[in-house]
């Protein structure tokens, strides 16, 4: 990235991160805990209870990944692009407020589900704004930026979520308090995105026409036929979904796989507080460091980490290694999304960027719902979910070769 500070409309982007990264701690921690709490206290086995957790989670990435190409291609017209963003926030919201108020395990599932598929949608639609306020030399760095202020900030309504926990204030139970942290996770999310819906503009764009869902669909086909005939693109989503099947599994079945085990609820959830604050400085030195060695070379760094911490989960039986592994996971998380993240949108066509990113963002839910369903069916057909981890390891080791693959086509094409 250029000296030169970063501009309003880059500030208020990264804000975003930061605003959606306090329900993705909640996703990583309290809310599976609850959920788990809830179907024990219903009879519901341990192994039960981490098999619904990733049906759950797999049914809702498995939605968003059949719509967001469709809703992609939608937003590349000219002013869609932060009206869809708007309506998906405002059902995120909701979901949110839902899971604030309700105590059965059936109906908190199901709220998850709505308020995963929303924060998801979002998501779509705000990586492929980075195209819209930033320019190819900063992208690396600007996406770095967000990640990382988005691990570090969002440990602000994360640990105010958890005080009010640890010491049930105002005659409050631990579930009303852990309850109650949601919805103060829901007013910082929306707060912070207001920056974002002011200083943000759509500034490349399709005109917009008459038929716009059918135009859509034919985009869709002849988009699929480019990326088809872009070796270096086919290769590199393709490696996408397999190492970022794993990223994603790992975030969101953390806790219930440590519940699992017996580690203790609290110190999993501090563990992972510890991954967001290790997250921190790692996202913004490998923004710093993809621009000296590549982007490539810097994932395929990140995926031999990820591949030695799915060898030592594997074994993991105490509380101390799963600490380790809190901080092994936080130097590489949000440098492997960061980068993936910027390097496609430099490959994409800037005025179909949502299209393109909307097709990204499908194999990286198919791939959230793969990993999920991996663990799951660890968890019933042999009893642990601990297998599922090394199905995971070799995900890495598929999404490596093609990777390489990617970055040998990028070569030959130079």
């Amino acid at each position: 990235m250029s000296k030169s500070p970063m501009t309003r409309a880059e500030k208020s982007w990264v804000l975003y991160d930061v605003a959606c990264s306090a329900f993705t701690m909640l996703i990583s921690t309290t809310i599976p805990i609850l959920f788990r709490s809830y179907a024990e206290a219903d009879g519901v086995s341990p192994e039960y209870a981490s098999a619904l957790w990733g049906w759950a989670t797999s049914a809702a990435v498995l939605v968003m990944g059949l719509f967001s190409c469709i809703l992609g291609a939608l937003a590349d017209y000219r002013g869609m692009k932060k009206r869809l963003f708007g309506l998906f926030l405002v059902l995120s919201l909701g979901g949110v407020a839902v899971l604030s108020t309700v105590s059965g395990w059936q109906a908190f599932l199901v709220a998850f589900v709505v308020v995963r598929i929303g924060y998801s949608a979002c998501n779509v639609f705000y990586d492929s704004m980075l195209v819209d306020v930033t320019t190819d030399q900063r992208m690396d760095m600007l996406s770095s930026q967000g990640y990382a202020w988005g691990y570090l900030g969002s440990c602000i309504p994360f640990v105010a979520g958890l005080a009010l926990i640890f010491t049930t204030p105002f005659g409050l139970n631990t579930q009303q308090a852990t309850q109650l942290s949601f919805l103060l996770t829901g007013v910082w999310w929306l707060a912070l995105t207001i920056p974002l819906l002011r200083n943000v503009r759509q500034t490349h764009y399709l005109e917009n026409r008459q038929g716009k869902l059918n135009h859509a669909f034919r985009r869709l086909a002849q988009t699929f036929r480019k990326v088809r005939q872009d070796k270096k693109m086919l290769l590199f989503i393709l490696g996408y979904f397999c190492y970022i099947d794993g990223v994603y599994t790992i975030i969101s079945m953390a806790t219930v796989y440590g519940g699992e085990l017996g580690l203790s609820s609290s110190s999993m959830v501090l563990a992972l507080l510890l991954t967001q604050l290790v997250a921190f400085p790692f996202a913004i030195l490998s923004g710093k460091l993809s621009q000296k060695i590549g982007d490539l070379p810097m994932i395929k760094s990140f995926i031999l980490i990820y591949i030695g911490i799915c060898l030592f989960g594997f074994q993991l039986d105490q509380e101390w290694e799963f600490w380790a592994l809190a901080v092994a996971v936080g130097m590489c998380q949000g440098g492997i999304q960061a980068i993936s993240r910027s390097h496609f949108g430099k490959m994409v066509p800037k005025e179909q960027s949502n299209e393109y990113f909307g097709l990204f963002d499908i194999f990286g839910k198919f791939a959230d719902f793969f990993g999920p369903m991996i663990m799951s069916a660890s968890a019933v057909l042999l009893g642990s979910s601990t297998y599922g981890i090394l199905a995971l390891a070799a995900l890495f080791v598929l999404g490596y070769l093609l990777v390489t693959f990617s970055q040998r086509a990028e070569a030959g094409e130079r």
